[in-house]
């Protein structure tokens, strides 16, 4: 596990932050401390663009294709908006009155909800410009919600009520619950018979202690589930495979149920995984893994096999213990928020890319990171910093190559280090690409543009290398 980059809390000020990473693309990820603003950083920790708020920030979130980030700032009426293509930030007149306190981008469109402290709603379609206002949809505060990925939206009050409503924000159900509700998810319980209900099942904390499960096909019987004391309150929760929960506790418990009927209630797996407490769980569907972290380190499980510890790592520095996990869409990237206000960020997965010529080999070794070596040779290993995260490698005797659809950059290996050469553009996605010691070969398209790399004056590359290069270039064409 490799730490990609750190944001201390110099940068964002404040103990504790919030932070959200761009759906679908995790290319960026939003930030907010105790200063009025958000700043956005790329999954390099490099900072883009910064959205200053006449207040603190309440609730931010990106929209499902990582196209637009909303946020919304108390001592302000207006929802303020990003647009991650064309890096401007814009603002919106929410027209609600109140104190704006959650906000949610939906699953499956473009609608925003938007709920206050009085319990008042706004549903927002950018796409249209509509906006829906629905007074009253509750007595107190909304403190937290979901969408359903069939745009149904469930929402929790301070006054003790759960209510499910439609798009055009007309409630479907309602109920009571006994204690405040927090964390709001949609899901599906697991059945013997397989209806196409979708996500039909609404779950909820409740008060910190006991799980509430709402299953909108029977609203009359809510299942309410308690847990052991000595776990501690409910920290966080996750929904993953076949209809199973995982839970977190504060007392450091990691404790996986399943919701089928006949197995309601039973533990299915439990551990121990933090002595003092435990902070925040997160799953990633993409890895198959599931992480919790707790005093000053990240258990890492895989769902297949959760007695397996997959990995640990341990923040030795962060005395004051961890916050919060989170992980990219695609599982490159797990993020971990500190009690003293720092961001930690870690790769968990990198892409297989590498080529070979003759002993030598580069491969990748970090999103931004080459490796050239020859073992057989004794040559000791050359890292090259890349520009971009390539998605193709070529190497040759005497330079190596990256590349990311029709771009690629030539980098030379010699005796005083690594040198840039240049930058190419070719007329389509490059989808394979070979080197000699002059000459680069790239294919796509199904043609091959041969083109001079740097003409060297000291060497004369032999038949060999010709064969080789030809031979290479001959299977790549051939597989198109």
């Amino acid at each position: 596990m490799q730490r990609v980059f750190t944001i201390s809390e110099k940068i964002v000020p404040g103990n504790l932050i919030q932070y959200q990473w761009q759906k679908t693309l995790g290319n960026y990820i939003a930030i907010t401390g105790f200063d009025h603003t958000v700043k956005i950083f790329d999954r390099h920790g490099q900072k883009k663009n910064e959205i200053n708020l006449p207040g603190m920030c309440v609730n931010i979130d990106w929209d499902k294709d990582g196209d637009v980030l909303a946020v919304i700032a108390d001592k302000s009426n207006s929802i303020y908006l990003w647009d991650a293509n064309t890096h401007k930030p814009s603002q919106l007149d929410s027209g609600m009155r109140d104190q704006m306190s959650f906000l949610m981008w939906s699953k499956a469109g473009t609608l925003l909800a938007v709920g206050t402290t009085k319990g008042n709603l706004l549903i927002y379609n950018p796409q249209t410009s509509r906006k829906i206002p629905v007074l009253g949809k509750h007595t107190k505060r909304i403190t937290c919600g979901c969408w359903s990925s069939q745009n149904l939206l469930a929402l929790g009050s301070e006054d003790k009520m759960l209510t499910v409503s439609n798009q055009e924000g007309d409630t479907i159900r309602q109920t009571t619950v006994r204690a405040e509700p927090s964390d709001v998810q949609f899901s599906v319980m697991k059945t013997d018979e397989r209806a196409s209900m979708g996500e039909s099942t609404v779950s909820v904390v409740v008060g910190k202690k006991t799980l509430f499960l709402f299953n909108l096909s029977d609203p009359d019987n809510p299942i309410e589930l308690a847990f052991q004391q000595r776990y501690g309150n409910i920290i966080s929760y996750r929904w993953y495979g076949d209809g199973y929960i995982m839970i977190g506790f504060s007392q450091g418990y990691f404790v996986v149920i399943s919701t089928h009927i006949r197995e309601i209630g039973q533990e299915l797996f439990q551990a121990h995984n933090h002595k003092d407490s435990l902070t925040s769980i997160a799953i990633s569907q993409s890895l198959n893994k599931a992480a919790s972290c707790g005093d000053n380190c990240i258990k890492i499980h895989d769902l297949s096999e959760l007695k397996e510890m997959y990995a640990i790592i341990n923040l030795d520095d962060e005395t004051k213990g961890l916050d919060r996990l989170s992980w990219t869409d695609d599982g490159q990237l797990l993020a971990v928020s500190t009690q003293r206000g720092t961001l930690q960020v870690f790769l968990t997965k990198l892409p297989v890319l590498g080529d070979t010529c003759g002993t030598r080999i580069a491969f990748l070794t970090s999103l931004l990171e080459v490796t050239v070596c020859n073992h057989i040779e004794g040559e000791p290993p050359i890292t090259v910093s890349v520009e971009l995260e390539p998605n193709f490698i070529a190497v040759g005797p005497y330079h190596v190559a990256v590349g990311m659809n029709n771009r690629a950059w030539f980098y030379s290996l010699g005796e005083n280090g690594v040198e840039k050469l240049k930058d190419t553009e070719y007329l389509g996605t490059v989808t394979n690409m070979c080197l000699n010691s002059d000459y680069a070969a790239a294919l796509f398209e199904n043609r091959v543009q041969l083109h001079m790399v740097r003409l060297k004056a000291n060497h004369n590359w032999g038949s060999r290398t010709q064969y080789l290069m030809a031979a290479k270039l001959f299977e790549s064409v051939l597989s198109v």
